[in-house]
């Protein structure tokens, strides 16, 4: 069975940083390509990152070009997001996704909270 486990999420002012990680189980990690989503209320949820199984190919929307990056370690079973300069509309529940024997599995989210 599949788990996805993020972590890392937290309140932080504007212009701010924060690392999150997903951390999974239950499947080979490495040949799979890895998503980060998130969703705030009353809005639909947004890919904020995508990166390949060997991490040749990431992309990202414009929303957070430049300021986000995705990364994996395919040794321990994890994928992180680096979030800079954060703004108010980047608060939201951020998940983890994988595509994954003909479903779309994801975590439970860790919350991020932009505010001074």
């Amino acid at each position: 069975q599949v788990h996805l486990v993020e972590s890392g999420g937290g309140l932080v002012q504007p212009g701010g940083s924060l690392r999150l990680s997903c951390t999974a189980s239950g499947l080979n990690f490495r040949l799979y390509a890895m998503n980060w989503y998130r969703q705030s209320s009353g809005k639909e949820r947004e890919l904020v990152g995508t990166i390949t199984s060997n991490g040749d190919t990431i992309n990202y929307p414009d929303s957070v070009k430049g300021r986000f990056t995705i990364s994996r370690n395919n040794v321990r079973n994890t994928v992180h997001l680096q979030m800079n300069n954060l703004k108010h509309e980047d608060a939201a529940g951020y998940y983890c996704d994988v595509r994954h024997g003909g479903l779309e599995l994801w975590g439970r989210g860790t919350l991020v909270t932009v505010s001074a």
